[in-house]
């Protein structure tokens, strides 16, 4: 199935969770804010989030500095 990650598509496995796919793209280390439809996925539920068709995911990373 395909969904969007910050607006680029990206295949993925029917029934892959949120946790599967950040980790596979190396964006589940600390610092990683996500939402799904304007909603934002809190770390503890990634894992039991399941993906469907067309998801639409933001991923923001959190950098120091001024």
């Amino acid at each position: 199935m395909k969904i969007n990650i910050n607006h680029q598509e990206h295949e993925v496995a029917d029934g892959a969770t949120l946790a599967d796919v950040l980790a596979a793209l190396g964006l589940d280390g600390p610092g990683f804010a996500v939402a799904i439809g304007n909603k934002v996925v809190r770390k503890a539920d990634r894992a039991s989030t399941v993906l469907t068709d067309g998801t639409e995911i933001v991923v923001i990373k959190a950098v120091c500095g001024g």
